[in-house]
């Protein structure tokens, strides 16, 4: 049987070096160069996953991504787009292990409805977190439930979109008495920001790059 396109290009994606735009780690500080990060600093480990509903009985319309909006309530990020993920606890295995764990308490999507391709260059984000991406597809009909208290909301964007550059653009903020520059990635009425857009704004890149040597 012939491989599926989409599952094809994303594993390709993983396995590319990136530049240096695209492959190396990111921050909430990249688009922020004045910001001085204090030597021997201390980050949590996390991790997410990026759960990509696959083209067939998961998304009849195309490959789309799964996405949370974040409760209002939450001590951290409040209100904000993100994936399903959170701080790795004692026992969890590894990134995998908590990015499938987390989305099923998030979302109610089952681990083993999950097939694994790989993990996404870390990020580092402004509440002290070092964040692993896991890139996951999901290839059966999955009806979402959001954790509550924690998840207001889930919903999906095409990949198409979130692998396009035109789609991104910078946009800026005041934090902490200093302007904070970001991408964002709008999608409808979701505003997605901050580390989820800059996680996605790297695996655009990397497609972007694909066909280079």
């Amino acid at each position: 049987m012939p491989a599926d396109p989409t599952s094809e290009i994303l594993r390709q994606l993983l396995t590319r070096p990136g530049s240096a735009a695209s492959g190396a780690a990111s921050s909430d500080y990249d688009l922020n160069p004045g910001i001085r990060l204090p030597e021997g600093r201390k980050l949590r480990p996390a991790a997410v996953l990026i759960p990509v509903l696959m083209p067939g009985l998961a998304a009849p319309d195309g490959a789309r991504v799964m996405l949370t909006k974040r409760s209002s309530q939450l001590k951290h990020h409040p209100g904000q787009i993100a994936f399903p993920g959170g701080k790795t606890d004692a026992g969890d295995a590894s990134p995998e292990a908590t990015a499938l764990r987390e989305a099923w308490e998030e979302t109610g999507l089952d681990p083993a409805r999950v097939r694994v391709l790989g993990r996404l260059p870390e990020h580092e984000t402004v509440t002290g977190f070092q964040v692993t991406p896991v890139l996951g597809l999901i290839e059966a009909p999955f009806t979402p439930r959001p954790e509550a208290g924690e998840v207001d909301e889930i919903f999906t964007v095409p990949l198409e979109h979130l692998l396009s550059i035109p789609r991104y653009s910078i946009e800026r903020r005041m934090w902490r008495g200093t302007w904070r520059r970001y991408y964002i990635v709008p999608w409808g009425p979701w505003y997605i920001w901050g580390a989820t857009a800059r996680i996605l704004r790297g695996l655009a890149g990397r497609y972007a790059e694909r066909d280079l040597p």
